[in-house]
């Protein structure tokens, strides 16, 4: 069986308080790293969120 095409990236918080988000992307389309502006709710504040890999 073929590996799927599509992967799942952590987008942690800019803030540092250590929230993130999980969210799915095709490496094939989006080639550079995914920076989103998401609430973070520890901070109570939207900001940008960008992505890492996950462990």
């Amino acid at each position: 069986m073929a590996k799927p095409t599509v992967i799942q990236v952590k987008l942690v918080s800019t803030l540092n308080t250590g929230y993130f988000y999980v969210a799915k992307k095709n490496p094939r389309n989006i080639t550079e790293k995914m920076v989103f502006r998401k609430y973070d709710p520890i901070a109570r504040k939207h900001c940008e969120f960008k992505e890492a890999k996950i462990k």
